[in-house]
């Protein structure tokens, strides 16, 4: 008990000294300072509500923000269920949240459960079939899970164990890649140095069984966030470059990934810059070059290729990348979401959902960012405590005159429906407008040879109308599984966009 508690007495000091020491020789000033709490502790900035965040975030045009959770501190890294539930994992708080999916249609989850606890800080989630997988920092454990049900099925277990969380860069982060495989990025011990432990700063393969565990890619200072292009299956990971070599070097990186290859760190920076503090790379590799940079200190965390049907045209081959900001930098840069285009000409960066940086000072900081079945994209920002739910609402969004149009008159009916006199007709707009892209209803009526348009559609139908074709299609159109609620969302998605 005595050695415990030195152990713990010493790992406070640490905790203390540390940001303190940094912060008296000018290494970092006071924002930074709770930037670096931030990451050692987990420790919130102020939290956020829906009002607030519209106001000070902002997106593309055609894009919607909600605040989908705003009681979730510590929130990582985040999993969509087959059955549309959210896993969320905590590290610093040791636990894995199951936030359910939203049935009553708020805009909220419809509970928050635990669903595992007493980790050593998870981060990394990966669902296999009916497993769970879970990235602790020193081991990867699994458990058989219910997704319809959302519960566990079975007792947690370790697959792959005796990993080392010593030094900076402690997170574990996994997926399951096109071959079946389950693929783990750790970090280095440091900022800059040669490693004891030729596993981490890797991106390593194992069975979904935990054997056969091998390195693949060497050179990854702290490759947090990973995903698979769908259009050719190739392996990208973000990786955040070394600190104390001032503002604007070394870039952040994106790395396309593949076998055998080294990625230079520590030995190079940036498009292959030679390291001052470490000489010339003793094993003579020659590094590959990133795939993109990210700006200096910006912190590439999460990432995800996007499902892009129902969105423009120019995100069918996009990922969008949560940059959780910086701390060693004179002035604070990053805190935002950007997306990424790639073409034959390269890959193009641009903001997506940004403002986290701003009169108010540090609001959030962005770390990862997913996909759910309803092909909405959620956001999860460790610092506010907060999921954003972002939608495509399309260029012909409702304005103020169309909704108090539809609230006025019946379009048609000879009897407005009860519900409409105290509907709120723009969140039903927005949901509307996701069940549209989610059940990809313009490649009936808006693409094609010969496309279904539904121009006009408010001079020929009324709500109740509409409510009967949802309900008892007319070939060739499908019938779509929807609640009453999602009716109502997509009649007055469909007056008000025509």
């Amino acid at each position: 008990m005595r050695k415990f508690l030195m152990v713990l007495g010493v790992l406070a000091l640490l905790l203390v000294s540390l940001p303190v020491l940094l912060l008296a020789t000018g290494t970092i000033d006071p924002t930074s300072l709770r930037m670096v709490l931030n990451v050692m502790t987990g420790a919130g900035g102020p939290a956020t509500d829906e009002a607030t965040a519209r106001e000070r975030y902002s997106l593309p045009p055609g894009f919607t923000l909600s605040v989908y959770a705003n009681d979730v501190p510590k929130a990582r890294f985040m999993r969509f269920t087959e059955a549309g539930d959210l896993l969320l994992s905590r590290p610093h708080a040791g636990d894995i949240l199951l936030l359910r999916r939203d049935a009553n249609g708020d805009g909220r989850p419809d509970a928050k459960d635990v669903l595992l606890d007493g980790l050593k800080r998870p981060l990394g989630l990966a669902i296999d079939g009916s497993w769970l997988y879970v990235a602790e920092s020193n081991r990867v454990g699994r458990v058989l899970f219910d997704a319809e049900s959302g519960r566990l099925d079975g007792e947690y277990h370790p697959v792959i164990e005796g990993l080392t969380d010593n030094g900076n860069h402690w997170s574990k982060t996994i997926g399951i890649g096109p071959d079946g495989k389950l693929y783990l990025a750790q970090g280095s011990t440091c900022n800059i140095c040669e490693e004891e432990d030729e596993r981490r700063a890797t991106m390593m393969r194992f069975n979904p069984d935990g054997t056969a565990g091998e390195i693949i890619a060497t050179g990854l200072r702290n490759s947090v966030g990973f995903d698979w292009a769908p259009w050719n299956q190739a392996l990208y990971a973000t990786d955040n470059g070394r600190d104390l070599m001032g503002d604007d070097f070394p870039p952040c990186e994106l790395n396309r990934i593949e076998a055998g290859k080294f990625y230079g760190w520590p030995y190079f920076n940036g498009d292959n810059v030679p390291d001052p503090d470490m000489g010339a790379d003793p094993l003579g590799r020659s590094p590959t070059a990133p795939a993109h940079p990210f700006r200096a200190h910006n912190a590439p965390l999460g990432m995800t290729f996007l499902d892009a049907r129902g969105l423009p045209a120019h995100y069918r081959r996009s990922a969008l990348v949560a940059l959780h900001g910086s701390w060693n930098r004179s002035s604070p840069d990053g805190y935002k979401v950007v997306s990424l285009h790639f073409s034959g000409d390269g890959i193009e960066e641009r903001d997506f959902l940004a403002g986290f940086n701003n009169a108010d000072g540090i609001t959030g900081r962005p770390v990862d960012v997913a996909q759910g079945p309803d092909g909405a994209i959620y956001i999860s920002d460790d610092y506010a405590g907060a999921i954003y739910r972002i939608t495509y609402t399309g260029d012909t969004i409702a304005n103020a005159g169309a909704l108090a149009e539809l609230r006025s008159v019946s379009r048609l009916d000879t009897q407005p429906p009860d519900w409409l006199a105290t509907a709120d007709l723009e969140a039903l707009d927005t949901r509307g407008a996701a069940l549209y892209a989610r059940h990809d209803c313009a490649s009936c009526h808006e693409r094609g040879e010969n496309p279904k348009l539904l121009n006009g559609l408010g001079e020929r139908l009324g709500y109740n109308a509409i409510d009967q074709v949802l309900r008892e299609p007319p070939s060739p159109m499908p019938a779509l599984p929807l609640t009453e609620d999602e009716r109502r969302a997509l009649a007055v998605h469909l007056l008000t966009r025509n």
